[in-house]
């Protein structure tokens, strides 16, 4: 009988440590063709959205499903996982905490990656649910000297870096405009669910990494034009999810100011396959969509040490 885990229990079974590992490793399988997945696809009603997505992880031993509905403001997240083997459903788990993990966790990887060795002060836009697991992978991935944040509300962006700071030890310095945040900036990361730029792309400059994680349709865009433009690099965690929801991409594919061709996966870089970086004042952006693969991959991982815990409800006992 399948395992069910909590939202308290998942949280209980990994860190952030391990999500960027397993992300990592799993991004690896994937740009080595190892792994396959499927982007989000969506139903909706009057009354709110059914997300489904979905993926295969041979060599972790699991396949399954990642799905989440969206009603009057709420959202609500599971993973079903299953047996590569025999097929058996092994898990189910509540994903919200699941998904905030692992949203960071790719980020996290494509700083450890593609951002300058010397990268010491990093900015991140937005100081909401998904900006936590942001800033904590920003501080794993670097040894950063400090974070900067921008958010729209001043008092909620003071508290947000109170909390941080605290938990991760390092200087989290609330800013009042994009301007101030970037100066001097090595890597930026979004996570807002701006409808449009948060900062302009004129202050973009040479060395930068940029993570934009918070836009998923055409009518959102975090970054403008001139920075997408700019980047010398632009990796994404799947090629076939940027029609579906590239944000950002979007626009300047349409326009000619990018070429599909361009797009390079993260999981080609993490597996040796792409370079990536090739000089300190290359401009590297990674625009990460979540794929299925990095929500199995961690639910695998959370559903092993789960057994090994005896953690979890056997669904009909």
């Amino acid at each position: 009988m399948p395992l069910y885990l909590t939202e308290a229990e998942v949280n209980h079974l990994v860190t952030m440590a391990d999500a960027m590992e397993t992300v990592e490793a799993v991004f690896r399988r994937q740009g080595l063709g190892a792994a396959t997945h499927e982007p989000r696809r969506r139903v909706r009603t009057p009354t709110g959205m059914l997300h489904v997505m979905f993926g295969a992880d041979p060599e972790a031993g699991v396949l399954g499903l990642k799905s989440y509905t969206t009603c009057a403001g709420t959202a609500r997240f599971h993973v079903l996982l299953y047996s590569a083997q025999d097929g058996s459903l092994l898990a189910i788990l509540e994903a919200g905490r699941l998904g905030q993990l692992r949203t960071g966790a790719a980020s996290g990887v494509a700083t450890r990656w593609l951002a300058r060795k010397d990268a010491r002060i990093a900015a991140v836009f937005g100081a909401g649910y998904q900006a936590r697991t942001q800033v904590e992978a920003l501080a794993h991935a670097r040894d950063l000297e400090e974070i900067r944040v921008v958010s729209r509300d001043a008092d909620r962006r003071r508290r947000f870096c109170e909390e941080m700071a605290s938990r991760i030890g390092l200087w989290v310095l609330p800013c009042d405009s994009p301007e101030q945040a970037l100066a001097g900036a090595d890597i930026v990361t979004t996570v807002t669910s701006a409808a449009h730029p948060v900062f302009d792309g004129s202050l973009v400059r040479p060395g930068m990494h940029l993570n934009v994680a918070g836009s998923n349709s055409l009518l959102k865009a975090e970054v403008d034009e001139t920075t997408v433009a700019r980047a010398d690099l632009v990796a994404v965690d799947s090629r076939a999810a940027v029609p579906v929801e590239g944000g950002d991409l979007l626009a300047p594919l349409q326009k000619g100011l990018l070429y599909p061709e361009a797009l390079i996966e993260l999981g080609e870089i993490v597996a040796g396959r792409h370079v990536g970086r090739t000089g300190e004042s290359q401009i590297t952006l990674f625009k990460s969509h979540g794929i299925a693969l990095e929500d199995l991959a961690l639910a695998a991982r959370v559903y092993e040490r789960a057994r090994e815990q005896g953690l979890g409800q056997r669904v009909g006992d």
